[in-house]
This record gives structure tokens, C-alpha cells and sequence, in this order.
């Protein structure tokens, strides 16, 4: 209202105090979760790498202990192509699962994106 002095009584005044607080807090807040959600990224990043360094290690030992099984002083008869084959054929398969990239879930190698255009 026009020519009237604006002064607050002490109640308004406080509301207005207390909205200001509020708005402070808010804008902490979303600042914090902030920072959170950036924490947790980081240490998903982290478990994936340590994920990847865990999987090329367990490749290794099961690799060397094959090798040691396959380097046994016992003498058994020669195994067929077909056993040597199948052997094979898992170990590849184990590199490939260990090595290969990794995408997040939920979405498809480029290969299978269809193209727009």
C-alpha cells in the first residue's frame, strides 16, 4: 500500500528469517547430495577397475594351473583332436570373457544400434 510505512511487526519478521534459512538450507543440500552422487560414481568407477584387475588375475591362475596339470610327470595316453579341441575352445572362451570391453547393461555394442540417416 502506497504512503504507508512498510515496517513488519516482529512475527513477520521472523517468518521472513526463517523462509530465508530455509531457502540457505535447500540450496546446502542439493549441494551435498551433489557431492554424493559424485562420490558413488567414483566408486562404482573404482570396482569396475578393480573388477577388471580381479577377472585378468583369476585368468592367470586358472591358466597356470592348467599349465601345471598339463606339465604332470604322469604318463597317460595321448588325448584325441577332439579333447584338445574342446580344450581349447574353453580356454579361448575365458580370455575372450576376461578381455573382451565391457558396456554398461542395458545397452548394445554399436554393432547392433541401427543406424539413423
Amino acid at each position: 500500500m502506497p504512503g504507508k510505512n512498510p515496517r513488519l511487526n516482529p512475527l513477520q519478521s521472523r517468518k521472513q528469517l526463517l523462509l530465508a534459512e530455509s531457502e540457505l538450507n535447500r540450496v546446502q543440500v542439493a549441494g551435498d547430495l551433489a557431492a554424493f552422487k559424485t562420490g558413488i560414481q567414483k566408486l562404482k568407477d573404482r570396482a569396475k577397475s578393480f573388477e577388471s584387475i580381479a577377472s585378468s588375475a583369476a585368468v592367470l591362475v586358472a591358466g597356470l594351473t592348467a599349465f601345471r596339470r598339463g606339465a604332470s610327470t604322469n604318463v597317460s595316453p595321448k588325448k584325441s583332436w577332439l579333447q584338445i579341441a574342446l580344450k581349447g575352445a574353453g580356454l579361448v572362451s575365458t580370455l575372450w570373457l576376461a578381455f573382451r570391453p565391457q558396456t554398461a547393461p542395458g545397452t548394445r555394442p554399436d554393432s547392433q544400434n541401427p543406424r539413423v540417416g
